[in-house]
C-alpha cells in the first residue's frame, strides 16, 4: 500500500449496512466506492445496482417509489435503480406474470465481498427454485478497479436441475437526472429502430434524444438493433458520458425506453434475450448448462 496512506479505505471502501427507517428499512445494503465511482448494491433484491454516482453526481434513475422492503404490486414498487435486473420468468408485462418477471424480488447470498489493492469484488448467488420444478441458479460477479470509472457485472446462469428450462433475461438500466437532462443524447451505431407504440413512432424523429420535462406525457420505447453491443449516452451540459457495453450474444435484443413526464424523468437501456409483447420468445437452457451474460458501465467526464 502506498506509504502516504494509513488506512486503504482512505482511496476505496465496502460498507454493509441495513436501512434502519421508512418503506426501506430492513434493506441489506453494500455500499461500494473506488474513489472515482461509488455504487449502492441491494442485498435484498438480487444484488441489484440501486444507484451510481460519479465523482459524487448522480447517474441514475430512483423512482418517487424509492426502495422498499415490503412485497407491494409493481407499480407502487418499482424504484428503477441503476440496474433492476428482470427475468426469469418473464419480461414486460404478460398476462399471468409479475411485470418483469420475479427475479429482482429474490435475496441474494453474499459469498465474498473484497475491497483492496486488486480491485473491489462482490460475488452472491441467486436462487430460483420450485418444488418438483425449475432449479435454477444465477451467480453474480461484480467488479470495479480502485480509481477506476467502469462497474462490471457477470452473470452465469446455471441450470443445477435435471431437465431443460425456460429463461428469459432483461437488464433494466434506469438513467435519471442530473446524468439525464434536456439535450442529453443517445449515442451507438444503430442499423433499424421499431417503435414500440403508436405514440412512440409519432415521435420516431426524437427517439436518441432527451428533452425537457412535459407534465403528465406518456412514455415512449423502441426495439432497436445495433451493430456492436455498445451504446452510450452524452450529456454536454455535466460533460460525462455514459457507456454500457454487454454481451451481444447472450443477450442479441435491445431496448430503449424513455420517459419524459414530469417526476418520472427517466430513460433505460436495456440489453435482453428477447423483445417485448407478441415478439416474446424464451431461451432455452439444458440440464447442468451454464450461460454467462454481462453488462459494463463506464462514466467519463468529456
Amino acid at each position: 500500500m502506498d506509504k502516504r496512506v494509513s488506512n486503504f479505505g482512505q482511496l476505496a471502501s465496502i460498507r454493509r449496512y441495513t436501512l434502519s427507517e421508512g418503506r426501506g428499512k430492513g434493506l441489506d445494503i453494500l455500499d461500494c466506492d473506488t474513489g472515482k465511482i461509488r455504487f449502492l448494491l441491494n442485498v435484498d433484491k438480487a444484488c441489484d445496482v440501486m444507484q451510481l454516482y460519479h465523482e459524487g453526481q448522480n447517474v441514475s434513475f430512483v423512482s418517487r417509489n424509492g426502495f422498499t422492503k415490503r412485497e407491494l404490486p409493481f407499480l407502487s414498487r418499482f424504484e428503477g435503480g441503476m440496474v433492476y435486473t428482470c427475468g426469469l420468468d418473464s419480461v414486460g408485462g404478460r398476462e399471468g406474470y409479475e411485470l418483469h418477471g420475479t427475479l429482482h424480488n429474490i435475496p441474494a447470498e453474499i459469498v465474498r465481498a473484497e475491497c483492496n489493492e486488486g480491485g473491489i469484488v462482490v460475488e452472491a448467488v441467486i436462487r430460483d427454485t420450485a418444488l418438483f420444478g425449475k432449479n435454477l441458479v444465477l451467480r453474480r460477479r461484480i467488479t470495479a478497479d480502485i480509481g477506476g470509472e467502469t462497474l462490471t457485472l457477470e452473470d452465469t446462469l446455471q441450470n443445477e436441475g435435471e431437465r431443460e428450462e425456460d429463461y428469459c433475461l432483461l437488464y433494466h438500466i434506469n438513467v435519471g437526472y442530473p446524468m439525464l437532462d434536456a439535450g442529453a443524447r443517445v449515442v451507438a451505431d444503430i442499423q433499424k429502430c421499431e417503435p414500440r407504440t403508436p405514440w412512440s413512432a409519432k415521435n420516431a424523429s426524437t427517439a436518441y434524444e432527451m428533452g425537457a420535462p412535459v407534465d403528465g406525457e406518456e412514455e415512449v420505447c423502441y426495439f432497436l438493433t445495433l451493430r456492436k453491443p455498445e451504446i452510450s449516452l452524452v450529456n454536454e451540459t455535466v460533460k460525462k458520458r455514459l457507456t454500457l457495453n454487454y454481451t451481444g450474444e447472450t443477450l442479441p435484443h435491445f431496448v430503449e425506453w424513455k420517459s419524459r413526464a414530469s417526476g418520472d424523468y427517466a430513460m433505460g437501456l436495456e440489453p435482453c434475450t428477447t423483445e417485448l409483447d407478441d415478439r416474446f420468445t424464451y431461451c432455452r437452457i439444458g440440464a447442468k448448462e451454464s450461460i454467462v451474460f454481462g453488462v459494463s458501465l463506464s462514466v467519463k467526464s468529456l
